[in-house]
Formats: structure tokens, C-alpha cells, sequence
């Protein structure tokens, strides 16, 4: 069994912290960039809805089924997104990373590379994880693209998985890296946090 509980994760580009209310005013001015809400194929909170939201990861987090994060940029001190362990399957020692947005002006940014490499790390490293999963909807080419450049793997899609907002039906990209790629993956993500990157 693993035990994942909330934490403090660090590196040069990016600290995850356990969310909590006070991240509430900087979550707002962060989702307004760029209005993310807008992208019908994400799960994004609106401004008025992020107390909702913030609430509804720490109520998941009491049940054990998701440890949420806040986003920090080491310059600004703000946070500028979220993201989450989530469907943490304890006995068969597996996580899922995802409910990930980030504010539009540290998108593509060394951030998120960061912070899929403190998570990853944490998950392979200390919980022992023989594998981690990563779903986004089949039109999201954009963290698709994403999440294949980390070196996770298609395992399939799940076909009129889940009825969006809309009323649209999402089809479900499902991706995994599995422990045996992990010193791979990890060798790869670190080659690229090292190559130079304009500032966000």
C-alpha cells in the first residue's frame, strides 16, 4: 500500500504547494490570464467558481482520493495554477497526475516540465509507484502534446468516457509511464531543465 499525503515539492522552476484557502486571490488572477475557462475541452474554474473549486480538492483530499497542489513561481511568490495527485489507487500502487491548468504567461514555459519532474520523482521514487497515468480529452492536442514530450505512453482512449459541460461527450486519451521507463523519462526531463528557455 502507498500512502500519498500532502507536501512541499521544490525545484529551481517551480514549488508545489499543499493548496489551501489563502491561494484563493492569486488562483483568480491567475485563471484570468487568458481565460482559461473558455477552452470548452478542460475543466477549468471559472473566477466566481475557484472557492467552489479549492473546496471540492480538499474535500477529495479528506477522502483520500486526491492530494491537490498550488503552483508556485519561485520569482513572483504566486501561485499560478494547480494540479493534483488524484485516483491514487493505494493497493495497486498507482496515481494519476491531472486537473493541471496554468495561468497563459508561464505556459510552455520550464514550469510545468518542473513540476511533472517533482511529481514523477515523488511518485517512483518515495511512494514506490509501479505506474503513473495521465488523461486529458481527445481534442486537448495541446496537453496531449504535452504529456507525450514527458515520454508517457498511449494506453488507449476511452470512448464517450464522460459528459462534458457542454453536453458534448469527452473521448479520454489515457497515458501512463510505468516504473521500468521511469530512469529514462527522468534522464529526459532533466536534459531538457537544463537546456536554456526564454523567461516567461
Amino acid at each position: 500500500m502507498i500512502a500519498v499525503t500532502p507536501l512541499q515539492l521544490q525545484g529551481p522552476h517551480a514549488r508545489l504547494e499543499p493548496l489551501a484557502a489563502h491561494h484563493h486571490d492569486d488562483l483568480v488572477e491567475a485563471v484570468r490570464d487568458g481565460e482559461l475557462w473558455n477552452l470548452w475541452y478542460t475543466f477549468i474554474p471559472t473566477p466566481d467558481r475557484m472557492q467552489a473549486e479549492i473546496e471540492r480538492r480538499l474535500q477529495l483530499q479528506a477522502q483520500g482520493s486526491m492530494v491537490p497542489f498550488a503552483v508556485i513561481e519561485p520569482a513572483s511568490g504566486q501561485a499560478v495554477g494547480m494540479t493534483t495527485y488524484m485516483n491514487i489507487d493505494a493497493a495497486h500502487h498507482r496515481v494519476e497526475i491531472g486537473s493541471t491548468w496554468y495561468r497563459r504567461r508561464v505556459q510552455r514555459s520550464a514550469l510545468n516540465t518542473q513540476c511533472k519532474r517533482l511529481l514523477l520523482s515523488h511518485a517512483f521514487d518515495t511512494l514506490g509507484c509501479i505506474a503513473v497515468e495521465f488523461r486529458t480529452h481527445w481534442f486537448n492536442h495541446d496537453s496531449r502534446h504535452a504529456i507525450e514530450r514527458l515520454g508517457a505512453k498511449l494506453d488507449g482512449v476511452l470512448r464517450s468516457h464522460q459528459i462534458a459541460p457542454n453536453g458534448s461527450l469527452r473521448d479520454t486519451a489515457v497515458y501512463s509511464i510505468i516504473a521500468s521507463e521511469w530512469p529514462a523519462v527522468r534522464s529526459h526531463l532533466d536534459y531538457q531543465l537544463a537546456r536554456p528557455r526564454p523567461a516567461p
